[in-house]
């Protein structure tokens, strides 16, 4: 990995990429990800990277990484740069966690989720299902000082500054606006399991690689804001974001591996064809070639112009 306070900087100016989690193979909503980022990192003649976020090792599968890869390669989306895996960049997270303890913004935390669930209930502050928890701050010290970050068995929280609003323009969704306070509250960088979250290690990726373009879905939207704020600590660059509209199941839920999403078909060219034809339909991409002698190549360079030609009037 390479160093976050001097990334690489092409020529274009754009260095893009596709983060997957190793949890399973790609499906339909994971390859509207892919190709959304490939086509935007195609059409401004730029990097587009693939990194493995496997920073969650108990919820990785073995081989996982591998599949993807070969899905990827079959739908003619190659990347630039040698893969990066997460579990490689360990002491580069720990050296993040190290700069902002010297910031004096970090703290331990012994809270499990039902005693941050019974703080709130007390508030009378009732947690929507499937959303995250604001933390009340039942650990946050009265002032904030430098740690012991060698301590195990609990985890290591960054304390926000009151009424922190960040604000910025997604290039699909248009401005958007978070007030982190009362979101989320004092987020965790580091798990009482010893594991980096993944808002401190995406942050730590994206600024050693480079990142000038993040193209992800709008599942990871809420993220953001955190991430910016990060970036601006720790005196990172800030990429600009789109976020892309999710592919959604029978229920209206995301389509995901946790909902038994079915991984694309790529076993021939006409199967591949016909799942980039529907992502890129989700994406808005139309008058695609259809023939059956069209070559993935052919329909990629096709799509990178639809692209291009979207990307004029919307993005």
């Amino acid at each position: 990995m390479n160093d976050p306070k001097n990334p690489p900087s092409p020529a274009s100016g754009y260095r893009g990429r596709f983060a997957p989690s190793p949890t399973g193979p790609l499906h339909a909503g994971s390859l509207v990800a892919a190709l959304g980022s490939w086509l935007d990192a195609k059409k401004n003649g730029g990097k587009w990277l693939l990194r493995i976020e496997d920073v969650d090792g108990p919820r990785s599968i073995p081989g996982a990484d591998l599949e993807i890869m070969r899905q990827l390669l079959a739908c003619g989306l190659q990347w630039d740069e040698e893969v990066t895996w997460q579990s490689e960049c360990q002491e580069d997270y720990q050296s993040a966690l190290e700069a902002l303890n010297q910031h004096k913004c970090l703290y331990p935390c012994t809270c499990s989720r039902q005693t941050i669930a019974n703080a709130l209930a007390t508030q009378g502050i009732e947690n929507p299902r499937n959303q995250e928890m604001v933390y009340p701050e039942t650990c946050r010290p009265i002032e904030l000082g430098i740690n012991n970050l060698s301590t195990r068995k609990m985890a290591w929280r960054l304390a926000l500054p009151s009424n922190l609003v960040i604000e910025f323009e997604d290039r699909w969704l248009g401005t958007q606006k978070q007030q982190l306070n009362q979101a989320v509250g004092d987020f965790v960088l580091r798990r009482s399991d010893g594991l980096f979250a993944y808002q401190l290690a995406v942050v730590v990726d994206d600024a050693a690689q480079g990142i000038t373009h993040i193209v992800r879905g709008e599942d990871l939207l809420s993220n953001t804001a955190r991430q910016i704020y990060l970036q601006t600590v720790l005196a990172y660059d800030r990429p600009q974001y789109l976020h892309l509209p999710l592919v959604l199941d029978e229920h209206g839920e995301k389509l995901s591996k946790q909902t038994l999403a079915t991984q694309i078909h790529t076993q021939d060219t006409k199967s591949v064809l016909q799942e980039l034809q529907k992502a890129a339909a989700h994406l808005g991409l139309r008058n695609l070639p259809n023939r059956e002698s069209v070559s993935i190549a052919e329909w990629l360079l096709a799509a990178t112009h639809a692209w291009g030609n979207q990307s004029n009037q919307k993005i």
